[in-house]
């Protein structure tokens, strides 16, 4: 018998090498041969940047998927460090220790207190400042550890989304400011909420806290306008960049002799794109945290962010080069080479065992076995489009949605093989397939 994945199934140009090198000799097939790498080359190359173009559109400048993105650094402790020693140094309580100590032991040795203890008192300045101090950085570090940050956080965030297309396009405006190179977050919300903590601590100097600059800076780069313009570039292309790499890729395969081979290849150099791209992230980031500038208040909260920013590229980048060896393997697997023949061998041997199995205790699969028998082939290519159907409506997929569908593939190939075995076995037998249950007269 043959299975549906032999050889003998495999389009002409893949079964009869030497026709396809007779074809190929003349100018028509040297033409068709070079059109067909220059294709499947460029779709290579714009799959990663299909990739980018998929993080700007549709993550980086939606709102939700934004604030989802950055809403885990209000607990991350370098971000609390950060946010802390930024709060402190805006809120700068000042409060003349001197001038205040004198005037209290003034006042108490007008009311009979010796001198030396009078000037025993003024000696408390220091004290009296550090305590002050220490009032600020304790209301800061409750503030900075509990949920009114991470909402604060989160709100504030939210509202600058249109400043962070604003970094990357040059337009929107919000919390996070844009200003030659440098990109900040305005905590003044933050400042305000410490600064009423201190006054309801009793800390009444609080009050007069001047309006300072409140702005942390998160990110400053002289190659922010070269990013801006990528961005706006990147930004039109994402809704037809996706769609055109596929297109071209298909047509760099169908104008193959060696179809399967070339979507072997296609499906690896795209692989090795985005791995590429991925390491180039790697130096990138180790880059940018061994260069900051002295704006930037905290490395580990620039890291922070860095690498939350980057999380669903980095996720993506890791499912295109997972999807690819997975569609590489497969177009091996259906090939004639000696190890998918003994694979696809082994699986036709293991679903007659099991068919055996089934007949010897009674077990019909009726005429479903039957029919699967005679359209095998179209069944299998079936199931294949369905599934890739659903990979490519599935929002933001990962690698674990592709190893799930791989998964799902296998059991539906092993059903179908099940089916397939049963459906030979009644054909052999040359009875007609029994009537599924319910359905006797």
């Amino acid at each position: 018998m043959t299975s549906p994945l032999e050889p003998s199934d495999v389009p002409a140009s893949e079964a009869s090498p030497s026709d396809s090198k007779s074809h190929a000799a003349g100018p028509g097939g040297i033409a068709r041969k070079v059109v067909s790498a220059v294709l499947i080359v460029l779709a290579c190359v714009l799959v990663p940047v299909s990739v980018l173009t998929v993080w700007v559109h549709d993550i980086v400048l939606d709102t939700d998927r934004y604030v989802e993105t950055v809403e885990p650094l209000a607990s991350d402790p370098a971000i609390e460090d950060a946010a802390h020693n930024r709060i402190v140094q805006a809120v700068d309580v000042r409060v003349d220790g001197k001038r205040a100590t004198a005037e209290i032991a003034a006042w108490l040795q007008s009311q009979g207190l010796p001198p030396r203890a009078a000037q025993a008192v003024k000696g408390l300045a220091p004290q009296l400042d550090a305590a002050v101090t220490g009032a600020a950085d304790k209301v800061a570090t409750r503030f900075v550890e509990s949920d009114r940050f991470e909402k604060v956080w989160t709100t504030a965030n939210r509202e600058a989304h249109s400043a962070l297309v604003h970094a990357l396009t040059g337009k929107g405006r919000g919390a996070v400011g844009v200003d030659d190179g440098t990109v900040t977050l305005d905590v003044g919300a933050a400042v305000e909420e410490v600064k009423k903590d201190l006054v309801d601590a009793g800390v009444t100097p609080a009050e007069h806290i001047p309006d300072v600059d409140k702005k942390m800076v998160l990110i400053q780069s002289d190659k922010l306008k070269s990013v801006q313009s990528a961005g706006h570039a990147l930004d039109v292309a994402g809704t037809w960049l996706p769609a055109l790499t596929v297109v071209i890729g298909a047509a760099g395969v169908f104008l193959a002799y060696r179809r399967r081979r070339a979507l072997a290849k296609t499906a690896l150099g795209a692989a090795v794109a985005c791995l590429i791209v991925a390491i180039v992230l790697v130096v990138a980031r180790r880059y940018y945290l061994d260069h900051l500038p002295p704006q930037v208040q905290s490395e580990a909260a620039a890291a922070a962010i860095f690498d939350h920013l980057l999380h669903f590229l980095r996720v993506t980048l890791r499912t295109v080069i997972v999807l690819g060896v997975i569609i590489a393997l497969g177009a091996y697997f259906v090939g004639p080479g000696r190890g998918a023949h003994a694979v696809r061998s082994a699986s036709e041997r293991t679903a007659d065992s099991a068919a055996r199995w089934a007949d010897t205790h009674h077990i019909r699969t009726g005429r479903a076995g039957t029919w699967t028998a005679k359209n095998r082939r179209w069944v299998t290519i079936g199931a294949l489009l369905l599934l890739a159907l659903v990979f490519a409506l599935w929002n933001h997929p990962t690698v674990l949605t592709v190893l799930l569908l791989v998964l799902i593939l296998l059991a539906v190939l092993a059903l179908i093989a099940l089916l397939a075995a049963t459906g030979r076995r009644t054909l052999a037998a040359g009875s007609p397939a029994p009537a599924g249950p319910g359905s006797e007269q």
